[in-house]
């Protein structure tokens, strides 16, 4: 008999326990970074995350030994069975323990609730969306983690090829060592390609100035992955959410905007500095004193993590991703950087890695999404 029991996630209480769990799990591990508390938190409430406007959601806990000792949300995008014929269960916030009797537990939550909603498959970890966290990872495990990221021990991916997993979709990241000297025939490359299609980079004196271009980054993102099997148009309420969330982080020196010669936005790209030390010492929180860690960071930082990329489908495969690479450079250049981590990329998306394929990428991190088909 199962020691284990599963509760669903039903107060506040509850909830915190829920958030925190990862990090009382990881709590001597030098890798693992804590995301926002608040942030975590928000996600559940469906003031503050527009998926919830068309998704169902739980949360569960798993006990043992009156001890919390996993995690797991089971997540069903109705926008994603509408638009694109997908139906499924998402599984994702999973963490738990080195017992297979918890991990079996969590994983069966996830099928009962598929059976439930006569759904015959699940598949994760993975978020409500296309920008949410996803993909267990399964090389890099002595790296550390970056924001947007998810981090979990070796053993997880083994739990659950052991239940029957099976490998749906898989990413890829790379780390970068800037070089010190760009070769002049880059430098002079560039300048054809701009020349050749008039283009032009923007250059932004404060960060209020970006605020035109951000709808038609969203709208160069559902260009630019349009063609994905598994992508869903951004709505205008993720737009507004994710304005209002990510944007007080943004430095408007790191972001990177090419426009045509009537000044359209043709491509774009967004880089960070890496927050991810500045996480792991403010422990998820801003106040009373995280924010001096991420003030910190922002001002004085060898690394930098690549966050989103734009490319207008007409522009993909012209050269445009040197003239991006080039501008990036420059910017870390000036601001001291020596190292870039990409953001994780399908291993199917060869157009988007072809950018760095100059500069001596190193695939440092796997992660992958595990589905499993189910019967009645």
């Amino acid at each position: 008999m199962s020691t284990v029991s599963i509760i669903e996630v039903k107060t506040a209480g509850q909830l915190m326990q829920f958030v925190r769990f990862p990090m009382d799990l990881y709590k001597n591990n030098s890798y693992y970074v804590p995301s926002f508390i608040n942030d975590e938190i928000n996600i559940w409430n469906a003031a503050e995350n527009p998926a919830l406007q068309y998704s169902e959601a739980k949360q569960y806990l798993a006990y043992k030994n009156n001890k919390i000792v996993g995690r797991i949300a089971v997540i069903i995008n109705h926008k994603e069975e509408k638009e694109l014929g997908i139906q499924k269960v998402r599984f994702g916030w999973i963490d738990f323990i080195d017992d297979e009797e918890v991990s079996t537990a969590l994983i069966q939550k996830a099928i009962d609730y598929a059976r439930e909603k006569k759904i015959h498959k699940i598949e994760g970890p993975m978020g409500f969306t296309n920008l949410d966290k996803a993909g267990m990872l399964i090389k890099g495990f002595d790296q550390l983690a970056t924001m947007i990221g998810i981090y979990n021990h070796e053993y997880y991916p083994k739990h659950l090829e052991k239940l029957g997993l099976m490998k749906e979709k898989e990413w890829v990241e790379f780390e970068i060592i800037f070089p010190e000297i760009l070769p002049e025939k880059i430098h002079k490359f560039n300048q054809l390609i701009s020349e050749k299609y008039k283009l032009k980079v923007l250059k932004f004196k404060t960060k209020e100035e970006i605020i035109q271009y951000v709808d038609p980054m969203f709208d160069l993102l559902d260009e630019t992955y349009k063609h994905l099997s598994t992508y869903t148009p951004i709505s205008d309420e993720q737009r507004k959410t994710y304005k209002e969330k990510y944007f007080k982080l943004i430095d408007k020196d790191f972001i990177v905007c090419i426009a045509d010669e009537n000044n359209h936005l043709i491509s774009f790209a967004i880089t960070m500095p890496s927050y991810s030390k500045a996480l792991q010492k403010s422990g998820g929180k801003l106040l009373p004193f995280g924010w001096w860690h991420f003030l910190r960071a922002g001002k004085k930082n060898d690394r930098a993590n690549f966050y989103l990329i734009g490319i207008h489908p007409d522009y993909q495969r012209r050269g445009v991703t040197s003239i991006i690479f080039k501008e990036i450079w420059d910017i870390f250049r000036k601001k001291g950087v020596k190292f870039l981590e990409t953001n994780p990329e399908l291993e199917e998306n060869k157009s988007i890695q072809l950018l760095w394929q100059d500069y001596n990428p190193v695939n440092h991190k796997r992660r992958r999404t595990y589905s499993k088909e189910v019967n009645e």
